[in-house]
């Protein structure tokens, strides 16, 4: 590409743009007057048929009566894996989209994106084929004093046109953010609307704005500009920077209480905070539009569990907390508390005491929302800090030097005896999981 082909492509970005912004619709589904609500339920790779069955299988509990009368549709959509969109050549194949679109939400497992090449990320095409422009991260660990919720912005920033960029060869290659009005403003209304409705009194406005003194430069603008109609909230200027060094800064942490970004700092400081709840397999996370909503675990596919046979070991506990946040978001607010109070009770229930260490034969129950990322096994002398069922994956794991270990009876007998302990306290919070 030379230098006049680099700017004819720059020039259909730009009226791409322009198409996009003009195509916004705000018309917002009204949840408590539809007769009929779908949910969507996408594999994914790797892991994301495993967890997402699990997930489907709670949905399918706390929503029986539902689904029975028909208010309620759960779909299961497959078709989102790499291999399907390689051979189509497609970010979301067009069956697959038009499956997804019949749907009100979608709770979606993880996807892979390719390392270079053009292949668009599943997740990118989806906010934008769905216009789903708010990504909604909470982060809650009482005993830090840690309450905070991220407004990601989700549809546009470096991610829009992340496989757009245009490139010279041997000399250079430039990639584009986009920052606009209406996406701005929108995303600004949603933080503080947040804010208004659940009694917070500060928004933090996280940018670059003293570099990119255009994009970032605008949207710290625009969000003051909708602040000023928050009068009871503060509204303050951060640097991304020092933003991610704040997070990890036990005395200045606590005071944050909602959070509007760009997508790339969004991406990062999400990040970061589901790591200081306990990991990014500890995080649900919703894509918001005004007509659709998808949720989805924010850790990755876990190809290495995978392949290393330990699939079934991973922690659905992601993706769990993002279905509570569907269940809230369509107004299913008692069938949210159900499984919020559930895992609740299961992240407490403590099998190994604090500092003992596991032995080859030892039963205990993995909580891998605070141990191993994804829910990896823990084995040999490893420390089992706190270890508790992880809702609703039914395996109680034995430590072992290694992980081929024959299941004896004792063993087996073991297994039992603790995950009946577990199933008769989940019970006791009213969400039977036998």
């Amino acid at each position: 590409m030379d230098i006049n082909q680099a700017c004819e492509a720059f020039k259909k970005l730009l009226e791409e743009q322009q198409a996009r912004i003009a195509a916004m619709d705000c018309t917002k589904t009204d949840f408590t007057t539809k007769k009929v609500v779908t949910i969507g339920v996408v594999d994914g790779d790797g892991i994301g048929p495993i967890i997402t069955q699990h997930a489907a299988r709670v949905l399918k509990k706390l929503l029986a009566d539902e689904v029975e009368a028909g208010s309620i549709v759960i779909k299961e959509i497959q078709g989102l894996t790499i291999e399907n969109r390689m051979e189509k050549g497609q970010a979301i194949p067009d069956d697959v989209l038009a499956e997804i679109k019949s749907c009100d939400v979608v709770l979606k497992g993880p996807t892979t994106t390719p390392h270079g090449g053009t292949l668009e990320s599943a997740n990118v095409a989806m906010r934008r084929e769905l216009d789903l422009y708010a990504n909604v991260r909470p982060t809650c660990v009482p005993e830090l004093g840690i309450d905070g919720v991220c407004y990601r912005e989700n549809s546009e920033g470096e991610y829009v046109l992340g496989s757009r960029g245009v490139e010279i060869p041997d000399k250079l290659a430039m990639d584009f953010k986009v920052t606009t009005d209406a996406g701005t403003r929108r995303i600004a209304r949603a933080a503080f609307e947040y804010a208004k409705n659940n009694g917070k009194d500060n928004v933090a406005i996280v940018t670059k704005a003293n570099i990119m003194k255009k994009t970032d430069g605008n949207f710290s603008r625009i969000c003051h500009e909708v602040a000023a109609e928050y009068p009871d909230i503060t509204a303050e200027d951060w640097y991304i920077d020092i933003m991610t060094a704040n997070l990890v800064n036990e005395a200045r942490r606590s005071q944050f209480q909602v959070f509007v970004l760009p997508n790339l700092y969004g991406d990062i400081i999400t990040d970061e905070a589901a790591q200081i709840q306990g990991g990014v397999g500890t995080a649900g996370s919703a894509n918001i539009g005004d007509r659709y909503a998808m949720f989805e675990a924010i850790h990755g596919s876990a190809p290495r569990m995978i392949e290393m046979g330990r699939g079934d070991y991973a922690n659905p506990a992601s993706v769990l907390k993002a279905c509570a946040m569907l269940l809230r978001h369509i107004g299913r607010t008692e069938a949210a508390g159900k499984l919020e109070t559930a895992m609740d009770a299961c992240s407490g229930l403590v099998v190994a005491p604090e500092g003992i260490t596991a032995k080859k034969g030892d039963c205990v129950i993995v909580d891998t929302a605070r141990g191993e990322e994804f829910g990896e096994v823990a084995f040999g002398s490893r420390q089992v800090k706190e270890s508790a069922l992880v809702l609703p994956l039914r395996k109680v794991i034995r430590i072992a030097t290694d992980a081929d270990v024959d299941h004896n009876k004792e063993n087996k007998k073991k297994e039992d005896e603790a995950f009946k302990i577990c199933s008769e306290k989940i019970a006791k919070h009213g969400l039977d999981m036998k």
